[in-house]
């Protein structure tokens, strides 16, 4: 028996939300805007930027099974035409986010924003089986929040929406198209500071999460934070209620024990404003330890249910290129890869070494890729890392992009150590050197390209 399809859009629909003229019935069961990425049933929003033009890719979006496009010219096939098809797209988000009645989680910070967005999900989507609705990948700029709001089906019970920025005022704009019941700021760290030049002007962007807030909202804050007085006192003015969460003892969540785990996660037990409650973390770090504190902070707050929430933790896999973790077979046996490719800062930098020096192994090997957008502070960020990777243990690292010329330097006689250009040469370099018992990590920033070389010594293609 074929499931029925949910019809996010009709003609009339998007039309009336758009300003626009409809030409032509149609029901889209979804939302895209990357004609690769049509599948049958989709509405295409053919958005024109700065690389290439949507509208040049309608007919591959309809030969992709596309119900509809949204469109500022006239094409052939079902088409909804607008003066803009950015602004619609925005339209589109806003008129989906009236029409819910659901409870709305936004998420930001310098890390941990995708991997606590993708937790909540799996944690209210047990509470309510296919009613949990939440932005895919990083879907969290301009276009990518908007478009998270347009799939949003109407009969959501819950939605978790990433926002992400790099320059002040976005979040602002962002956190106004999502009108968030709870806002959560998961850390503050110096991701793009080249465009900042201060940590405190990171936590006063980051804290625009809250000018959002629907009437009776909640804020939920990191305690640890030397910036949690900052981001409290912003939250304030906009929230009926500001959470705290750490492992300072006067977070309202806080951890009051915790232990390793058998799979490599924690198991905590934690205060809650309404309960104590124990659960595991397959994620290992402590890092993961705050991310759930402020998931269980957010489902508590958003009406989830904690113990639904423990078990999500409990069996949350590793996010591929955000921790992912892989036995590759080898001669002899087999080594460990941790995936986190996608992204780098420095925070997450030093949170996913200190990871790594938990972890059993015969060598623990590091393939670091550049991170990008430090501005100034670029050089001592990327130098500040040798610290981290001495405690860590680390025997072997592969360096990846120019930026990492002052660690490769500050790396000099304490660690195998090879500096290569890109993603290529890291793995022409790193595949001859793995051998069973080691423990492989993989991390940089996106434009690294360190995706490539996850899947070629995975066994992928290179």
């Amino acid at each position: 028996m074929t499931a029925p399809v949910n019809i996010l859009w009709t003609a009339q629909a998007v039309a009336d939300a758009t300003g626009g003229k409809a030409h032509g019935a149609f029901k889209a069961s979804g939302v895209a805007f990357d004609s690769r990425e049509v599948g049958p049933g989709d509405l295409f929003i053919a958005l024109k930027g700065e690389q290439a033009d949507g509208h040049e890719f309608v007919e591959r979006a309809f030969a992709a099974g596309a119900a509809a496009a949204v469109v500022d010219r006239t094409v052939r096939g079902s088409h909804v035409q607008v003066a803009d098809t950015t602004d619609a797209l925005v339209a589109l988000g806003l008129a989906a986010r009236a029409r819910t009645d659901a409870r709305i989680i936004g998420v930001t910070g310098s890390v941990g924003k995708t991997g606590t967005k993708e937790a909540l999900w799996q944690a209210l989507d047990r509470k309510a089986p296919g009613l949990a609705h939440r932005s895919v990948k990083s879907y969290n700029n301009h276009v990518g929040v908007p478009l998270s709001l347009a799939r949003m089906p109407a009969d959501s019970r819950f939605g978790i929406f990433e926002m992400g920025m790099n320059h002040a005022g976005e979040l602002s704009a962002l956190t106004r198209l999502v009108r968030p019941h709870v806002a959560i700021v998961t850390t503050i760290a110096p991701a793009h500071i080249g465009h900042f030049g201060t940590l405190e002007a990171i936590a006063d962007a980051k804290a625009e999460i809250f000018e959002g807030l629907e009437p009776g909202g909640t804020a939920i804050i990191p305690a640890d934070s030397p910036f949690a007085a900052r981001l409290y006192n912003k939250a304030l003015r906009y929230a009926d209620d500001v959470v705290t969460f750490g492992f300072n003892r006067d977070a309202d969540v806080r951890v009051l024990d915790q232990v390793p785990a058998n799979n490599g996660g924690t198991l905590v037990t934690a205060r809650l404003r309404g309960a104590h409650i124990s659960f595991n973390i397959a994620a290992p770090g402590r890092h993961w330890v705050s991310n759930a504190l402020a998931i269980m902070a957010a489902v508590e707050a958003a009406g989830g249910d904690l113990g639904l929430a423990g078990l999500a933790l409990a069996e949350m896999p590793g996010l591929r290129g955000r921790g992912e973790r892989t036995h590759v077979r080898v001669d002899g046996g087999e080594y460990l890869l941790i995936d986190e490719s996608y992204n780098a800062n420095p925070a997450s930098m030093e949170a996913t070494l200190a990871q790594l020096g938990q972890e059993q192994a015969g060598r623990r090997i590091v393939i670091l890729g550049a991170m990008k957008e430090l501005g100034e502070q670029s050089d001592a960020l990327h130098a500040g890392l040798a610290g981290p990777i001495g405690e860590a243990g680390i025997s072997d690292a592969i360096l990846v992009g120019e930026e990492m010329e002052p660690l490769a330097r500050a790396l000099e006689g304490t660690v195998a150590l090879r500096h290569v250009p890109d993603a290529q040469a890291a793995i022409d370099t790193v595949r001859p050197l793995l051998r069973a018992e080691d423990v492989v990590l993989v991390k940089g920033s996106n434009s690294i390209g360190l995706s490539r070389l996850v899947a070629a010594i995975a066994g992928g293609d290179s």
